[in-house]
């Protein structure tokens, strides 16, 4: 009786250093449902569970994004990359007007920090006030 506990004992710790090893093995990879439409590198991505993982282990600020119901992926680049030493893997956006904008990933060792244009958070929220929003240069003469 005791050699099978002292059995399952050693399969268990077999099996649970596996598990270890496999998250130890991509600690920069999120599996997260959003619940509604969000904003990516220009992209409005569809509600949905995503896949957030890094593109190479050699380059830290390339960053993909997987949907899962769809299979679709959109890169980005994040803006600034820092270390961290919590275990509560999010995301951040960043609501305007009616979108949201991606703007953090955290994950078990990294926060990624995607940079969301001013101009367009402006725009969107013009769009959701019912005014018009302009862009480009403009031009003034003296007559």
């Amino acid at each position: 009786m005791k050699r099978n506990y002292f059995r399952m004992l050693v399969v268990s710790l077999f099996v649970a250093s596996i598990g270890v090893a496999a998250q130890a093995g991509e600690p920069d990879r999120l599996l997260v449902k959003i619940p509604y439409d969000f904003v990516v590198s220009g992209k409005t991505l569809p509600a949905g569970a995503y896949h957030f993982s890094r593109v190479s282990d050699s380059d830290l600020h390339q960053i993909a994004i997987s949907s899962v119901d769809t299979g679709s992926t959109v890169l980005t680049l994040s803006a600034q990359v820092q270390d961290t030493s919590r275990l509560q893997p999010k995301i951040t956006l960043q609501h305007s007007g009616d979108q949201n904008f991606l703007s953090k990933i955290q994950t078990a060792n990294h926060v990624f920090t995607i940079a969301v244009p001013k101009s367009a958070l402006a725009e969107a929220a013009a769009k959701a006030q019912g005014g018009s929003y302009l862009s480009g240069t403009a031009e003034s003469s003296k007559h």
